[in-house]
């Protein structure tokens, strides 16, 4: 495993004030020292909203993607390929992998300064055939929306209980949530004692409805005098997948896709029910599981039985002698 430092030139400026020069966790393949002809498939996995690369990379962590990708190796359930995960903390609790002037351009982050190095910094298949995106909570949400945009990036995705897909999620709801959001005026020294129905609200307004003229928090909120706004809602909305997805059908033609959600996570699997119904209303070939769990307590089985099998099925790989095979 290494840990790199990558400096994103499209993160440059953001008004948060995060750093551009993002921390990036890679787990290589146990034949990449011994085979140095050989090339390899990336799986791009993002991680999860108050998350880091190392809640994927770091010691005891549950889904420990060093541990598990050489153990499915060695039991020949997933094939070699290299792992890539970025570290996108920011000081609002993430940054949904989207792209404005608050946040910083992480799309472009992700899709093309990201893989741009790691395929000059290791020994990749440099094609979309052989790059996979996934991502679990928030990173499940970044896997679909930079994975639909950008088929000729990623050829297949892995989405697991994806956030913030429908136009509701992460709104306040209640008077009480929505007059506490109204009060969230000044970012807090500890932002973590911010209650967490509120912390993803103010992530969403800052990644969706930006605004440089709106100082400290630089967004527009969506609730104002005890009541939402449309016009925020729609801007927010725009950047929702159950929103996007018809624009894009053509380009998931093209790629692999596989989605899941544990059966108690309600909100969370009504909203990729949907996603399930729209593709299949399209005739967007796909594959979608409910299964036994919540929203986080099978992840490390997940990655390891069916992420991992997936993208093994699916990425181009190549021979010890650079030779590419399907």
């Amino acid at each position: 495993m290494l840990r790199l430092r990558v400096h994103a030139k499209s993160l440059e400026g953001n008004l948060e004030g995060d750093s551009p020069d993002r921390d990036v966790s890679v787990y290589l393949p146990p034949s990449y020292k011994s085979d140095p002809h050989r090339r390899y498939p990336v799986l791009y996995m993002l991680h999860a909203f108050t998350n880091t690369d190392l809640s994927y990379f770091g010691d005891g962590v549950s889904t420990h993607i060093p541990t598990i990708t050489d153990r499915a190796i060695g039991a020949g359930t997933a094939r070699e390929m290299i792992v890539v995960t970025p570290n996108a903390m920011t000081v609002y609790g993430g940054s949904n992998y989207s792209s404005g002037a608050t946040t910083g351009d992480w799309e472009t982050f992700v899709s093309q300064e990201l893989v741009s190095y790691v395929d000059r910094r290791f020994r990749t298949v440099p094609k979309a055939r052989a790059r996979g995106l996934a991502g679990h909570s928030m990173g499940g949400y970044g896997a679909m929306r930079i994975g639909m945009k950008h088929p000729e990036v990623f050829s297949s995705l892995y989405i697991l209980s994806s956030c913030c897909i429908s136009p509701t999620s992460n709104i306040p709801d209640t008077p009480e949530e929505m007059a506490e959001f109204e009060a969230f005026k000044e970012r807090p020294e500890d932002y973590t004692q911010v209650p967490a129905t509120i912390r993803t609200a103010v992530a969403a307004a800052a990644a969706w409805a930006p605004n440089p003229a709106n100082p400290p928090l630089h967004y527009d909120s969506p609730v104002k005098d005890g009541e939402l706004q449309a016009s925020v809602l729609a801007r927010m909305t725009a950047n929702r997948p159950l929103a996007m997805v018809d624009q894009y059908i053509n380009n998931l033609r093209r790629q692999h896709i596989a989605f899941d959600v544990g059966d108690q996570d309600t909100n969370i699997r009504a909203n990729l029910t949907e996603f399930d119904r729209v593709l299949t209303s399209y005739d967007v070939p796909h594959r979608f599981e409910v299964y036994p769990g919540n929203h986080g307590n099978r992840i490390p089985q997940r990655f390891e039985e069916d992420v991992l099998p997936f993208f093994s099925e699916h990425l181009l790989g190549a021979s010890p002698s650079s030779k590419e095979s399907s």
